[in-house]
């Protein structure tokens, strides 16, 4: 992957150039699996140059281009043949319609087909959760809530995953256990409260963001008696919700949590909650459907 201009635009995006390469080189090198592309080989003769649109089948939003354009890059450089030229046609992040192109890629045929699977495959993984926030997010414009991701992500993919939800309006939540804290039922119950559990994290870690998970409202009442500023609501209803945002005050922000549907998004986010947190935004979003067009061979 060249260091310009494809790194300066994983840079702005949030994501490690290095950390990239390293992925986008694993996911191609599982597709060859220490061989050739046979298909490739035996069907475009060598030095055939062409161009190819990479074209949204189904209207959606966009997330990963920068990262298909490393894959094309490091696709070409992986057979010692010139480079590819990537052009994209669209921005991470843009609503994107049926036909329309993302990127066009011009250069040696054989390592456009070479790297076309990997490019897609990541290319409309990550555009599906973008797709998916964007749905929550607009299911509740005009609230004061936001929609807020999980740790609920592809093993090795929870950078990009989670960059994905930024393109689609969403926000993070954190990143790893060691950025922030957040005490659940488990930890409630090993340490023997909510007050326990709370006391010895914010002694333990004084100067990290912690959330403290609730089943009940009087769980809720503890965690703020206890000078919690962020609780998560674990499964309440919407009743309950609103008594939470209640007795809150304003003293905590709050999250909703757990069994939430988009049709019932905006209800959830009109009791006054500050985040709803949707782990199906990257464990259950359907892949955008892109495809690659070959338009020109010669």
């Amino acid at each position: 992957m060249t260091e310009e201009p494809i790194a300066t635009r994983l840079r702005t995006a949030g994501l490690d150039p290095a950390a990239v390469a390293a992925f986008t080189a694993s996911a191609l090198a599982e597709d060859l699996a220490g061989g050739i592309d046979v298909t490739t080989a035996a069907t475009v003769r060598a030095g055939v140059h062409g161009r190819a649109d990479l074209v949204a089948r189904l209207p959606g939003v966009a997330a990963g281009l920068p990262v298909a354009e490393a894959v094309f890059c490091l696709a070409a450089a992986a057979g010692a043949i010139e480079p590819l030229n990537c052009t994209l046609t669209s921005a991470d992040g843009d609503r994107v319609l049926a036909g329309q192109s993302l990127i066009t890629v011009t250069g040696p045929v054989a390592a456009i087909l070479t790297a076309e699977r990997t490019a897609l495959n990541l290319l409309c993984h990550l555009s599906g959760i973008a797709t998916v926030t964007r749905q929550w997010v607009d299911a509740i414009t005009g609230t004061n809530a936001q929609i807020r991701d999980t740790r609920k992500t592809t093993p090795g993919m929870r950078a990009l995953e989670k960059y994905a939800v930024r393109c689609g309006g969403g926000i993070n939540h954190r990143m790893a256990l060691s950025d922030a804290a957040l005490i659940k039922d488990n930890h409630v119950a090993a340490a023997g409260s909510v007050v326990a559990a709370f006391d010895a994290v914010r002694s333990a870690a004084p100067g990290l963001p912690l959330e403290v998970e609730c089943d009940t409202l009087e769980q809720v009442a503890e965690a703020l008696a206890a000078g919690c500023d962020l609780i998560l609501l674990d499964n309440f209803e919407l009743a309950d919700m609103s008594e939470a945002v209640r007795l809150a005050g304003g003293r905590a922000l709050l999250e909703a949590s757990g069994g939430l549907s988009l049709a019932g998004a905006r209800a959830v986010a009109e009791t006054g909650v500050d985040y709803l947190s949707v782990g199906a935004l990257t464990h259950s979003a359907p892949s955008l459907d892109i495809g690659l067009d070959l338009v020109q061979a010669g």
